[in-house]
């Protein structure tokens, strides 16, 4: 990777956490650029968009933010010097980490703050080509790393990144990089799925919550609920919700019997099946607006509902 491509990302001093600034002189040197300077950069920016916002959601947890964080490498992308950058795909890996990275020392104490249970914005329908690493679990589970495991782990282990160069995305020597990955592996094996649904089984379960949703009844999922499932909701303090999970197949029974029973507690709107952060799941559109139900399924039990209600994390939806 060559020096001038080096220094056009650096605008401090201060490490893999300082490299979110300089959005002003991003976007200034952006706008110096002619319309044909513009075309190429996007032509040469496209094929790996996808892949920088899949590891800008994973790290952030929230589209959102994964799409700014690559537009503003994109801006970068197109103030350097490109015939001197040899590896693309490298070089903004380096971006979007060090973006990523400074974005989540503010994200941290936005989180401590956080009303009730956080969960992350739901990837509806997503074609990633590491949609196996998406699970809101896996992303749970991510969310109690250090920013550098988080980063170490996702780059080598997902994304096939090799340590020399999740060396030179943080700063840090090949021997520290994998020892972050390592004991972020140890934290997060524990949450991957052990026992992988068969199909019949997961028709089974969708279809006993397309019945419970669809007659307001949570019967039919007495006979799918794993004795241990888990069931979050996240409001955000903006929509009514549980501030913290429920835990057993009966406490998440009584619960959904009382929500039955109030004023509009049973749901009267748009039910679409849909794929959410790659595990069964479904749209509701009713009367509050978007909000997204994501089925956890181990074997042949249903072990985790995700259910979404905070608008501000559902506006990619609307």
């Amino acid at each position: 990777m060559s020096k001038t491509g080096e220094r056009s990302v650096h605008h401090s001093n201060d490490g893999p956490e300082g490299e979110g600034g300089g959005a002003t002189d991003a976007e200034a040197a952006h706008a110096d650029l002619s319309d044909a300077d513009v075309a190429g950069a996007d032509a040469a920016f496209v094929p790996h968009r996808a892949y920088l916002e899949g590891l800008a959601y994973r790290m952030l947890g929230s589209v959102s933010d994964a799409q700014d964080i690559v537009q503003e490498a994109f801006l970068r992308w197109s103030g350097v010097e490109r015939s001197e950058i040899a590896e693309p795909r490298a070089f903004l890996t380096r971006v979007v980490t060090r973006l990523c990275l400074d974005q989540l020392k503010s994200a941290r104490a936005r989180r401590e703050q956080y009303v009730g249970t956080w969960l992350p914005e739901p990837a509806v329908a997503s074609s990633d080509d590491h949609a196996s690493d998406l699970s809101v679990a896996l992303l749970l589970a991510l969310e109690r790393l250090s920013p550098l495991e988080r980063a170490a782990f996702l780059l080598h282990d997902v994304f096939d990144v090799d340590y020399a160069d999740v060396a030179a995305a943080l700063e840090r020597s090949e021997a520290t990089c994998r020892q972050l990955a390592a004991r972020a592996r140890e934290h997060v094996r524990a949450e991957r799925p052990r026992f992988e649904p068969s199909p019949d089984s997961t028709e089974r379960i969708v279809s006993a919550f397309v019945a419970a949703l669809a007659s307001g009844d949570p019967a039919p999922l007495a006979q799918v609920l794993s004795q241990d499932a888990i069931f979050y909701t996240d409001g955000g303090g903006k929509r009514r919700g549980a501030l913290r999970p429920i835990y057993g197949r009966d406490k998440i029974l009584r619960f959904l019997e009382g929500v039955r029973k109030k004023p509009g507690g049973t749901f009267r709107g748009q039910v679409e099946r849909t794929s959410i952060n790659g595990l069964p799941g479904f749209l509701l559109r009713g009367a509050e607006g978007v909000e997204t139900l994501a089925l956890e399924i181990t074997g042949d039990e249903l072990t985790a509902v995700y259910f979404v209600r905070n608008p501000d994390k559902l506006r990619h939806l609307s």
